[in-house]
């Protein structure tokens, strides 16, 4: 039973907010509109102010480079197979959005309160310094998932527009300023200052404003997430949504969770962690890059919408499984 419970209490706080967001859209309470507007909201500003106060004063010295190492190799691994996979989708427009379900997880909205949940405040620093290297990474193979399939097949690639439209991916400034302030943050640490204890002291409203606007962030998204969810779209993508959901709830978490598992990345702190990385839904903010990038937005946000459902099943049996053989403590 406490297995259970405990479950239910990691996978539930993720869950209810897009069922919530579902029924106020079928109430008309949230218009289209508002959906589409807190959408762009979302993935322009209040997502990469979450990842800037993930990591703008996580203590990057305590860093584990092999588990790091393990993690952003095995997304690399993942871009390239989902890469082979396209070749059977006949739809350009599709495979680039295929190919995010791939390796692309919700790990900023999702993954780093899930792992919080799992591993406590020690799995949360742990999880903000992956971040610093997985959610560039996502992002980065995301734009080039997208790009390379934005134009026709006799034309070539534009690696000056891909590594442009890298630059100015939201997500991607808000990582990169919280990297540097967090390296600025750790020279002066070293050299005998406490930045954490300045801002507590002198200037308290400004770590506070950030964590209150970060907060914001994942409730909203998956508000809007549940909201945005139409059936309509399932019986003519259902081939799609059924390659996509496999691909990533089943065999991406399968494969990396039991190769971590036997190279000894098994502690509670690095599986809540891995468990974020690779075991939770596509990212919420894969359906408006597909849309601003020329892609299938309708599938994007299909796939979206039923990883992150499914999710509730398959974390829930993932974790169970992992309470039940001791990665968990109870």
């Amino acid at each position: 039973m406490g297995n259970l419970l405990f479950t239910i209490n990691a996978i539930l706080p993720i869950i209810l907010p897009i069922l919530l967001g579902y029924f106020l859209k079928r109430i008309n309470f949230l218009s289209k509109e508002f959906l589409n507007e807190a959408n762009k909201f979302t993935f322009k500003i209040l997502i990469p102010i979450l990842l800037f106060s993930n990591l703008y004063l996580a203590d990057i010295t305590t860093i584990n480079w092999a588990f790091v190492g393990f993690s952003a190799g095995a997304i690399l691994i993942l871009f390239f197979v989902g890469l082979l996979i396209t070749l059977i989708i006949p739809d350009r427009k599709q495979k680039g959005v295929i190919l995010q379900a791939s390796f692309r997880s919700n790990y900023a909205i999702i993954g780093i309160p899930l792992a919080t949940m799992l591993g406590g405040e020690l799995a949360k620093a742990e999880a903000s310094v992956v971040a610093a290297v997985s959610v560039p990474l996502f992002n980065m193979l995301a734009v080039i998932a997208l790009s390379i399939f934005d134009h026709s097949e006799d034309s070539k690639v534009s690696f000056k527009d891909v590594l442009i439209k890298i630059i100015k991916n939201p997500l991607i400034i808000g990582v990169f300023c919280g990297l540097v302030v967090c390296m600025i943050n750790t020279i002066i640490n070293i050299n005998g200052g406490n930045v954490s204890e300045f801002l507590n002291a002198n200037m308290s409203f400004l770590p506070t404003t950030i964590k209150n606007i970060a907060n914001l962030a994942t409730p909203l998204a998956l508000i809007v997430l549940g909201g945005k969810f139409e059936f309509k779209a399932v019986k003519s993508l259902w081939k799609q949504l059924t390659l996509s959901v496999t691909l990533r709830l089943v065999i991406t978490p399968l494969i990396f969770l039991v190769i971590a598992y036997f190279l000894g990345f098994n502690s509670a702190t690095q599986f809540a962690i891995l468990i974020a990385l690779f075991a939770t839904p596509i990212a919420v903010s894969s359906a408006p890059m597909a849309a601003q990038m020329g892609q299938d937005e309708e599938l994007a946000g299909q796939i979206v919408v039923w990883t992150s459902a499914l999710s509730a099943f398959s974390l829930f049996i993932i974790i169970f499984i992992c309470a039940q053989i001791g990665i968990f403590a109870i």
